[in-house]
């Protein structure tokens, strides 16, 4: 008989989101008047920016035409697009970034977890706590951990707990790492680092030969001009860090699919043997090898989001959710809430009132309000007592969802 790869039955149970997808349907067949408003997965409700569906048109009608139709284009993507990911968002920055070092992809979701096949299996990894999911369960499902113990942690990770004690900031750890895994503005607490914290762990990182793989999928919400959108506004970052960027959340892509990861020129790793491997050529011919590319089309809109109305449309989806996470700041505050995050991320991080866990939240919140949110601990353990909503909503399902949690 067939053999199963054993290291996905170390898995926590389900899947964070999948979880809550079972308790929120579970509640609407018993309940299927209820009018639910989804404040949990971090998907955007507003429409495409009317500069990429324009751009997706042009480019379907072109597929329709002997001369414009594009079957398989390079792995790497469009060289339109990658040229106009480096120059607005790396180069307008101050970043020695260039084309040929963008690698255009279907989400960073998915790069975050594909990057784990150019990487060796001894590498010794670090996650901040609460994390975003998939960096650990990808390395659990790659055989890179142990099993996991009665708070969830598993053994061979290293985790660097954040928190309201430490102002969200995860220490540089005390022994030596290989692989580091940062994200900043912060899924689900919505915290930022500044330019000083990020050399820390910059230096951290060349001083112990250690990889930096930095998540900045939510960069375009930061409203501080003093704060890094890019690690690789710091010195020497091009030495020791990838970085994972997406259209899905300043543009609008969840359900279109495009993204990015940098990979530098000159970034090395070790052999088994101690020499140096550039893993520019290793992702490349992982993507060469295992991925076809992102759809011309969706390429097409991508690049529309660099246009003089993409980039004021996207600005205004931008300012629209983060005015959205101000409406939850202020009203859950007012409602006697200690609130967190909100300010350069589309997301709120609660602390749970009266000592309550934050399964126990969300339960109290889906059965009484209606609302739907995310539990801290799906986050890691040092997520338990704290709670995520999401400002990717409507205006009015955002106004009377706070007006119901008031009401509590």
């Amino acid at each position: 008989m067939v053999q199963v790869n054993g290291n996905y039955l170390k898995l926590k149970a389900g899947y964070l989101f999948p979880e809550i997808g079972r308790r929120v349907k579970a509640f609407s067949t018993a309940h299927p008047d209820a009018p639910l408003i989804r404040l949990g997965i971090g998907d955007v409700t507003e429409p495409l920016p009317q500069a990429c569906r324009d751009a997706m048109k042009i480019a379907i009608d072109a597929m329709g035409t002997a001369e414009g139709f594009h079957g398989y284009g390079p792995e790497q993507g469009y060289a339109w697009l990658r040229e106009a990911i480096a120059t607005h968002d790396f180069q307008s920055r101050g970043c020695a970034i260039s084309a040929d070092e963008i690698f255009v992809s279907d989400g960073s979701k998915c790069d975050s977890s594909n990057i784990l096949d150019i990487l060796g299996e001894g590498n010794r990894i670090a996650v901040t706590d609460p994390v975003y999911p998939v960096y650990v369960d990808s390395n659990v499902m790659a055989g890179r951990t142990g099993q996991a113990g009665d708070e969830g942690r598993y053994a061979g990770l290293s985790y660097l707990p954040i928190s309201a004690d430490n102002g969200f900031t995860a220490e540089i750890p005390s022994e030596p790492v290989d692989l580091i895994y940062l994200c900043f503005p912060n899924n689900p607490t919505g915290a930022v680092a500044t330019k000083k914290q990020l050399t820390a762990w910059v230096d951290y990182a060349r001083k112990n030969g250690a990889l930096i793989l930095f998540d900045a999928a939510y960069e375009a919400f930061i409203q501080d001009p003093e704060l890094p959108h890019s690690i690789y506004e710091i010195d020497g970052a091009r030495d020791c860090a990838i970085e994972f960027r997406s259209f899905s959340k300043n543009a609008g892509f969840t359900g279109t699919r495009c993204a990015f990861t940098v990979v530098p020129k000159g970034l090395k790793g070790k052999a088994a043997n101690a020499e140096d491997v550039e893993l520019w050529g290793l992702w490349n011919r992982r993507q060469s090898t295992k991925f076809n590319g992102v759809s011309y089309i969706i390429q097409r809109g991508a690049e529309a989001v660099y246009s003089a109305a993409g980039q004021q449309e996207v600005k205004g989806l931008v300012s629209f959710y983060m005015e959205n996470a101000s409406i939850i700041r202020k009203q859950l505050s007012s409602a006697g809430l200690t609130v967190y995050g909100g300010e350069h991320a589309p997301y709120v991080w609660i602390k749970t009132p009266d000592g309550m866990d934050s399964w126990g939240f969300f339960d109290h919140l889906l059965n009484n309000a209606n609302v739907v949110g995310t539990p801290g601990s799906g986050f890691g353990a040092a997520g338990e007592g704290y709670f995520r909503l999401s400002a990717f909503n409507s205006r009015a399902n955002v106004d009377d969802a706070m007006a119901r949690i008031q009401a509590l």
